[in-house]
């Protein structure tokens, strides 16, 4: 019976052995896991609450979207009948959410490798796993705020269809460019230090070509070919959609997702692995 599970074991991941991207990350997943734990950790490090603000924070956005969007500017998607300002407060919530999962991994990018220099001069340690760590830490969070969502959207909401169930396979495509953006830029970061300034400015352009606050049908049609390029537009649109609207999935903008993400993935990858020997030097 051992001999026969440990076969299936065996079987089972042998394949992510054959993928070098994969593999090196599974083969390392105990550090990625501790190393993901400390960047949770020190992101709440010396708070009195802790660990807890990945709770309260969520629902403090919350509210403040209710009030300040809904209550106070009336604004509304428009795109069914029947929306309430709750309902405008949670599509802008799983807007920031998609967005900032993407953002904090953008934003930090530059200072995972020159932050961790101590690292870098360890030949053996495998210096990959430090932005997939960043990723997931961020994924953490995100998590907890679409939990926070969906129970919203239960309780309180229009409620949940089976339409939610596509909710990972569109959020998907959007960690793999998470994850190919964050072994990009650490990258590139080591080499050129002004990055993090080139990447604060595009952060904040990306948040406006999302329509975290409108639907993209409002964008005129001039202009709505170039804003759905941008891959977050499209996850935070298609998500709203099978979440807040139950409307079935456009496959045209789910396929382009797919591919930007696995691009950026593998594309990022290369890159870092071609210029991690320098690391050493340049540090």
């Amino acid at each position: 019976m051992l001999n026969a599970m440990s076969m299936h074991d065996t079987a089972s991941t042998g394949w992510l052995e054959k993928l070098p991207i994969v593999g090196h990350i599974y083969r390392n997943r105990s550090l990625v896991w501790q190393f993901t734990l400390r960047t949770v950790h020190l992101r709440h490090k010396g708070s009195y609450l802790g660990i807890v603000w990945s709770l309260v924070n969520p629902l403090l956005m919350l509210g403040l979207y209710t009030v300040a969007f809904g209550l106070i500017m009336k604004g509304g998607f428009h795109v069914k009948e029947g929306e309430t300002t709750l309902d405008y407060a949670l599509g802008i919530f799983i807007g920031m959410s998609i967005y900032g999962l993407v953002a904090e991994t953008f934003g930090g990018a530059p200072f995972i490798i020159i932050g961790n220099t101590n690292l870098v001069k360890k030949v053996v340690f495998p210096l990959e796993i430090l932005p997939v760590a960043t990723v997931l830490a961020a994924l953490y969070h995100f998590c907890i705020a679409m939990l926070l969502c969906g129970l919203g959207l239960l309780f309180l909401g229009p409620g949940l269809t089976l339409y939610a169930l596509w909710v990972p396979v569109i959020l998907f495509p959007l960690i793999l460019l998470a994850l190919g953006l964050a072994w990009l830029i650490s990258a590139l970061g080591v080499y050129f230090r002004d990055i993090s300034q080139i990447t604060g400015f595009f952060s904040t352009l990306f948040f406006y070509l999302s329509a975290i606050f409108f639907s993209p049908s409002r964008i005129p049609g001039a202009f709505r070919n170039l804003f759905e390029l941008n891959p977050m537009l499209l996850g935070i649109d298609l998500t709203r959609k099978v979440l807040l609207w139950n409307l079935p999935v456009d496959m045209m903008s789910l396929a382009y997702l797919y591919g930007f993400g696995g691009l950026t993935f593998v594309g990022g990858y290369w890159v870092f692995r071609k210029l991690k020997p320098g690391f050493a030097d340049v540090l």
